[in-house]
């Protein structure tokens, strides 16, 4: 049982309607919807996303800010109306899935082993991999398995790319939601594995589960989220560090 969470920021200038298009559909087309629920929140996004979204009205939850209030608290908005022991799921708007169930498999590995906080699915361009050397190193692990049971291999990381991740209710239980630095955007998914961490959490991809991430870049908006990252490193490296310290709670509360 899981909870997934999309927050869309579209507006006529950065031109990402269509991505939320496709990502509603490849979601709607590969989940059990029976089983999980999905809470779409929308940051004053243009017309055209709303006409969208007003479609997606019939199997998922919409809300609609009137102004845009950042990512990470978009994504709180959603996880509030969470249901005790129901995993939640941190997804973008552009991505697109080639598995069906996906969620049940990340749900399951989870399940076969509860020190796992963060799990994600690992987009194509990713630096981490188990043949490095460096930061980006990982380590491909098998989960505890009985007779009869599925073979899971999950690959640990330092740090999990938030484009489609699932936390684990017991971590929530210990961190709460998405941290929100100054401004709108940046370094949420990146603190919420250091909060895992902390926490006593791993953080892990589950490789075998094939996404694209479908956003082409090069335009304005993408040049943005590149410039504003380089300029919020310091901030995020004071606040990485107030965490570790405890001089900052890792609990935010949703």
């Amino acid at each position: 049982m899981a909870l997934i969470a999309l927050a869309c920021y579209d507006t006529i200038e950065n031109g990402r309607s269509h991505y939320t298009m496709r990502t509603l559909l490849s979601l709607k087309d590969t989940i059990d919807l029976e089983r999980h629920r999905v809470v779409i929140v929308d940051n004053a996004s243009c017309d055209a996303t709303k006409r969208i979204l007003e479609t997606a009205k019939s199997w998922a939850t919409v809300i609609t800010n009137e102004v845009n209030v950042g990512t990470a608290k978009a994504i709180n908005q959603a996880w509030a109306l969470r249901k005790p022991k129901e995993h939640l799921i941190k997804m973008d708007n552009d991505v697109e899935f080639y598995f069906t169930d996906w969620v049940d498999d990340m749900e399951y590995a989870i399940e076969t082993d509860k020190s796992i906080g963060i799990l994600g699915l690992k987009r194509k361009d990713l630096m981490e991999n188990p043949f490095r050397n460096d930061h980006w190193k990982t380590t491909l692990r098998m989960l505890p398995h009985n007779k009869g049971d599925r073979w899971i291999i999950v690959e640990d990381a330092e740090h999990i790319m938030g484009t489609c991740t699932m936390f684990n209710y017991r971590l929530i239980e210990k961190i709460g939601g998405m941290y929100q630095m100054d401004g709108l955007y940046g370094f949420d998914d990146t603190l919420a594995c250091v909060r895992s961490k902390l926490a006593g959490f791993k953080n892990s991809f589950l490789p075998h589960i094939e996404i694209d991430h479908i956003d082409e870049g090069g335009n304005e908006y993408t040049d943005w989220k590149r410039k504003y990252a380089g300029q919020m490193m310091d901030k995020f490296n004071e606040v990485k560090r107030k965490f570790a310290t405890g001089e900052q709670s890792i609990y935010i509360p949703i």
